[in-house]
């Protein structure tokens, strides 16, 4: 089983609506205060949780309560993104929490320092390097290590609208650290009419850092669903939901058919200026890359030119790497991607013996009956060549042989 939780944001996401999310669902707020200790920064802080509505809705708030006395250098100039890592890396807070907040705050980083033209070292972080922000960072990433979550997905994202006043004046919303987060991780983004600050710089970077996709909710049973409210009300429930559930790892169940869907990636390009030659080179870098297929279709496109299509399947973890291997090695401009749902076979790899060698076949189910049988490709080129020996007998003799075992 994989251990999923889905992001849905209808109204955005911030740092706070995360938390709330988490603890609503049934990570122990007790919990969260016990860790975050570690960070020595409780002085400055008080973490509180209580039942609110919002459109009649019940959630659960988590307000991270800045202390009077804390340091007021720290308060009105922020930490630097060193200073920052040190606190959590000091902390020995639970590994996978470790590195996930370390990446957040230096996906963050990175976002700041190409807005301001600085290195990400440099960056001052006001509002998002001040403690409620690393409370809302770290407490989110010991809450998702403490759910046991395998992988993370998001809804696209709304946009908002209208102004906000930040520590460099009112900007525009999004603001452009929100921009540039969405730029770098290619989000899918859309307005619903609210013309309020909906996502935050925090909040963003969490999204961006930890989800494995964005889109349609993945395949998945769902178990709970945690509601984290925004701070203020709006037309629709201004609230994070998280969905928690499960999928059934592939090609181990042959009886329950609902273990046989999962989220895939699509990527597309069409190319009508690259030779040929390099098509071969840039199947094995995507293949290397983590793809699961790649295929090309003959196309006609502007001014009558003849080009291809090139599609590329992945996984959504391997969507960044395989658009990288696109980019670096084509000479496409630009790569459509969406995430669809794929209806796979149960299958598992079984050895059979021939009198040339070991064949691996691959065997495939639908339900409980037995639908698809064939000898690897690989396996049986090996042998033929080996044996100078006709590639289709040596397939043939994996099939009789996998037969014979299984009368």
């Amino acid at each position: 089983m994989t251990k999923l939780a889905y992001l849905e944001c209808p109204t955005g996401i911030a740092g706070d609506m995360c938390l709330g999310a988490l603890v609503d669902v049934g990570v122990p707020l007790e919990y969260l205060i016990e860790q975050l200790k570690k960070l020595g920064i409780a002085q400055e802080y008080e973490l509180q949780a209580q039942p609110v509505h919002r459109n009649g809705q019940l959630a659960t708030k988590v307000h991270v309560k800045l202390q009077h006395h804390q340091n007021e250098y720290t308060h009105h100039h922020g930490r630097h993104l060193p200073e920052i890592e040190q606190i959590i890396i000091d902390a020995k807070l639970p590994l996978r929490a470790q590195k996930w907040s370390l990446e957040v705050f230096r996906q963050l980083a990175v976002a700041e320092g190409a807005v301001h033209g600085i290195a990400p070292e440099k960056v001052h972080f006001h509002e998002v390097g001040a403690v409620d922000a690393i409370v809302d960072i770290v407490g989110t990433c010991l809450g998702l290590d403490w759910l046991e979550i395998d992988k993370l997905y998001c809804s696209a994202l709304p946009t908002g609208g209208g102004t906000v006043k930040a520590a460099h004046g009112r900007l525009p919303v999004p603001v452009p650290a929100v921009l540039k987060l969405w730029q770098m991780r290619g989000c899918p983004v859309y307005s619903n009419n609210i013309e309020r600050e909906l996502v935050t710089p925090t909040g963003a970077a969490i999204a961006t850092t930890l989800a494995h996709g964005f889109g349609a909710p993945p395949a998945m049973t769902i178990h709970k669903i945690g509601l984290g409210p925004g701070s203020i009300d709006l037309p629709i429930p201004n609230i994070l939901r998280l969905w928690l559930g499960e999928s059934r790892d592939q090609g181990v169940n042959i009886s329950d058919p609902s273990s046989c869907v999962e989220t895939i990636a699509v990527l597309e390009t069409q190319i009508d200026d690259l030779s040929p030659q390099a098509i071969g080179y840039v199947f094995e870098a995507l293949f290397e890359a983590g793809a699961v297929d790649v295929f090309t279709q003959s196309i006609g496109m502007k001014k009558s030119r003849l080009g291809i299509l090139l599609s590329v399947i992945c996984h959504p973890e391997q969507l960044k790497a395989c658009e990288a291997v696109l980019f670096q090695e084509t000479t496409t401009l630009g790569i459509r991607h969406s995430l669809q749902q794929r209806t796979i076979l149960p299958r598992e790899i079984q050895k059979v013996g021939t009198k040339y060698g070991t064949v691996r076949v691959k065997v495939a189910w639908m339900g409980k009956k037995l639908v698809n049988i064939q000898p690897e490709y690989e396996d049986c080129a090996q042998l033929a060549k080996k044996h100078q020996i006709a590639w289709r007998e040596i397939h043939r003799q994996a099939l009789s042989s996998w037969y014979a075992q299984h009368e």
